[in-house]
């Protein structure tokens, strides 16, 4: 990691109660970094909906599981790094949605797509994942 480069990290349990505080941290470290309003909006929207997912899907909302969020803060970027404890799991098997669709739900991953320029997932071994927003600036 360059000097330039910073990582704050938060670690929570696995509650959807405690989204705004994910959401905070996450536009705290954009603001530091100097980024745009309109790129903070972004960024920590996508972030909300990956933390959500995590919360939701990976745990299956189980408290007693704890998720972190990384902020890795570059000079040409910032990265958002949500990992979670759930079952490995596959991105790509997330349908690419037609915007025009009208359905409930399931907007999540391609909120996160259409937000960020990069959406990745890696599996952590037989459990966790690491799902990596990243917006260049």
């Amino acid at each position: 990691m360059s000097p330039e480069t910073m990582t704050p990290v938060l670690t929570l349990p696995s509650d959807l109660r405690l989204l705004p505080v994910a959401r905070a941290f996450v536009a705290a470290v954009c603001q530091a970094g100097g980024l745009s309003q309109d790129l903070i909006d972004g960024v920590v929207m996508a972030a909300d909906e990956a933390v959500n997912n995590a919360i939701r899907h990976a745990h299956r909302n189980d408290t007693g599981l704890t998720l972190q969020v990384a902020c890795v803060l570059a000079a040409d970027r910032i990265e958002i790094h949500v990992c979670d404890e759930g079952e490995p799991f596959d991105l790509e098997s997330v349908p690419r949605l037609d915007p025009g669709e009208l359905r409930v739900g399931g907007r999540g991953v391609f909120l996160m797509r259409a937000l960020m320029d990069e959406v990745r997932c890696e599996a952590r071994g037989l459990r966790g994942n690491t799902l990596r927003l990243i917006k260049r600036r």
